[in-house]
């Protein structure tokens, strides 16, 4: 049983959102999808019969999209990491996921419903720890000038080519 589940708030593209994470990410699939009742509506200001809420799994995770209309947006405060085991899964997702690409920094991306995400190879961390300082200091040197991360260019600032 999952303790927290991550409540993504939308205006009105709950279900939108929710079919589209489930068509970015392999091993997912969407769940019920709920609607405001006429009470409901009268106190929401939604129409009757519009989506409150629509439920999706992404790797075993549950999250909750929910409807609330647009008094909150989506901030750079939250994100999703996803990590990837190579450059062809980290291109995948910064594709399928940045619809800003003018806010992508550091492998950070915005998705066209404003939520932010942080695709980050699984070497990097490892490229980070390093225990020669001088070859952790310019990965991250290297890192902070990308927008989308550069495995490859990683390794080499590490190197120190």
């Amino acid at each position: 049983m999952q303790k927290i589940t991550p409540n993504l708030w939308f205006d009105t593209q709950a279900e939108e959102a929710a079919k589209y994470y489930v068509s970015v990410f392999k091993d997912s699939k969407m769940g019920e999808v709920s609607y405001y009742d006429k009470a409901g509506s009268e106190v929401s200001g939604m129409p009757e019969r519009s989506v409150l809420t629509a439920e999706f799994e992404i790797h075993g995770m549950k999250f909750v999209g929910i409807n609330g209309g647009p008094m909150f947006k989506f901030t750079e405060a939250v994100s999703f990491s996803i990590e990837c085991k190579d450059q062809e899964e980290l291109d995948y997702f910064t594709s399928k996921l940045s619809a800003h690409p003018e806010s992508e920094q550091c492998g950070w991306v915005k998705d066209q419903f404003g939520l932010s995400w942080q695709i980050v190879p699984s070497a990097l961390q490892k490229l980070l720890k390093n225990s020669d300082k001088a070859a952790a200091g310019r990965v991250m040197q290297a890192m902070l000038k990308m927008k989308r991360l550069n495995i490859a260019e990683l390794e080499q600032a590490a190197a120190g080519k």
